[in-house]
Parts: structure tokens; sequence; C-alpha cells
């Protein structure tokens, strides 16, 4: 039987390449200020530039905000393949 697997929405909204908010992530694996890799529905998604931050993230909204001098932005195809740590659900 064909079953349809029903996700959040994933949408990206870019502001003069300096705040970036995002919808539909799931977990963030790591960030310092050059690069920020976190998980959405649609897969790893990297961010990278200068002087990044993480203003908020809530992944029970699938919500985030990062600011900062942001030059790329790209996905992988590589999937979250664990459960979101402990430390990580504290930052919701």
């Amino acid at each position: 039987m064909n079953e349809k697997v029903l996700t959040k929405p994933s949408d990206l909204t870019l502001q003069n390449r300096s705040l970036l908010r995002l919808t539909g992530v799931t977990d963030i694996d790591s960030f310092n200020e050059e690069a920020i890799v976190l998980f959405t529905t649609l897969g790893e998604l990297v961010i990278k530039g200068k002087n990044l931050h993480v203003n908020s993230v809530n992944v029970d909204s699938g919500d985030a905000e990062i600011v900062g001098e942001i030059r790329t932005i790209s996905y992988t195809n590589r999937k979250l393949t664990k459960k979101p740590n402990a430390i990580k659900r504290l930052m919701r």
C-alpha cells in the first residue's frame, strides 16, 4: 500500500543577506560564526558566512532565525539519523 508521509513545510526567507528565517527545522547539528549545519524536513541545510548567530530556534514549531553575513545556503541529501540530544532540546 502507498502511504504519504506528512511533513511540515520548509521555507527560507533571506533578507539583505543578513537575516535568514526558516521553517521546517527539526534539529541543529553544529554552529559557529562561520557555519551553521541544521536539519530540515527536506534534509541537511548548511549556511556559511561571517559573524553568524542563531537568534532563535524552536524545533517544536520548526522555526529558526539566523543573522550575520550570509554567503552560501546549500541543501545536502543527508537526513537526520539520530534523535536530538538533551542539550539541543534545552535550546528550544
